[in-house]
């Protein structure tokens, strides 16, 4: 029995220089498939057992459970040791993370279409020296009705259904010519201010209305402003958005409470020569509402109609981003489908 008691101690040499040879949680784990699972060199030696005599199972089976035990204590302390330094090491790594480093396989965003369109009209008006500005969503009756020539009772209030606040006189803005207001407050003529921003009407969601749209719009104040000057804006804005110099404008009288006159004016439709869906067959798109600023909206700025006038118009971005790229469901512009946005 001495070559089994040498055996076990040859055994135990090697458990122990494999354990101490683990630098990695996988390399642990290879030392415990050879020397600790049921087909393992110490399982075999102790099935050994079955086979001695009463005296020899009294001598050898303490010591093989000793051999066992020990084995299974220094895989267990080595495999905490391991964990620790595979943690410390993840932690360190996550101290010096570089965020500009590169990932391979990362999906990448893209500009939404509103950002596209914004980003454009921006530069032709910016290119004219209209200044870009930008105003609350949430406003006053004052600013978004009163100022701009809808008092109280007036029937154009009727024709914009209001999201109001339940605090006092508090609405979300149901255009962006409140900023008209804003910026002739603020500042004094001349004046040619530019915004792109949110609006909110009280109605139901289809393909083509929602509750909550894009508007533009323009105001330039300043001595000797005719509808001339507003005509030739507004072609050449149109000519640079739909990148054509074959733009034809029709201009048909209209009504709107901070103008006057007030204009619509519609564009030739430059995607179809007799008729089509976009222009509904009429050869005729209706783009820009407009006007020369009327005189009581100047004057609720505390600018005097004698000396200056202006002109403002406004358009539907919406509208506006869905001819730009063929876009016939206005909730795609809301939706999350990426399929839909990475095409821009």
């Amino acid at each position: 029995m001495e070559s089994l008691s040498e055996k076990a101690q040859v055994l135990q040499k090697k458990i122990q220089d494999a354990i101490s040879h683990a630098h990695t949680l996988e390399e642990l784990e290879q030392v415990r498939l050879a020397y600790l699972t049921r087909q393992s060199e110490l399982a075999l030696l102790m099935a050994q057992l079955k086979t001695m005599t009463p005296e020899q199972k009294k001598e050898f089976g303490p010591r093989f459970n000793a051999l066992r035990a020990q084995a299974e204590e220094l895989y267990e302390s080595k495999k905490k040791q391991l964990q620790q330094t595979q943690y410390q090491a993840h932690e360190r790594k996550k101290e010096f993370f570089d965020v500009t480093a590169y990932q391979p396989r990362l999906r990448h965003g893209s500009l939404h279409p509103y950002t596209h369109v914004i980003e454009q009209i921006e530069n032709v008006f910016i290119s004219m020296g209209y200044c870009v500005v930008d105003g609350p969503e949430l406003d006053d009756e004052y600013t978004n009705f009163e100022a701009l020539n809808v008092p109280a009772h007036h029937p154009a209030r009727d024709m914009q259904d209001t999201l109001w606040l339940e605090l006092p006189k508090k609405l979300m803005r149901t255009q962006t010519s409140t900023l008209q207001i804003r910026s002739m407050q603020q500042q004094k003529p001349p004046l040619a201010i530019l915004a792109c921003g949110r609006a909110y009407r009280y109605e139901a969601t289809d393909a083509t209305h929602d509750y909550v749209f894009m508007q533009t719009e323009g105001l330039l104040v300043d001595k000797n402003i005719s509808m001339a000057n507003l005509l030739a804006t507004t072609k050449t804005f149109l000519a640079a958005i739909f990148d054509t110099k074959r733009i034809e404008l029709r201009i048909r009288p209209s009504y709107f409470p901070f103008v006057e006159p007030g204009v619509e004016i519609d564009m030739q439709c430059i995607f179809c020569s007799n008729g089509c869906s976009v222009c509904k067959q009429s050869r005729w798109i209706e783009i820009v509402g407009a006007g020369l600023v009327h005189p009581n909206v100047l004057k609720a700025c505390n600018v005097d109609p004698s000396v200056y006038t202006g002109f403002a118009f406004g358009f539907g971005l919406t509208r506006l981003t869905m001819l730009r790229y063929g876009i016939n469901d206005i909730r795609l512009l809301h939706s999350p489908d990426l399929d839909f946005l990475k095409q821009f």
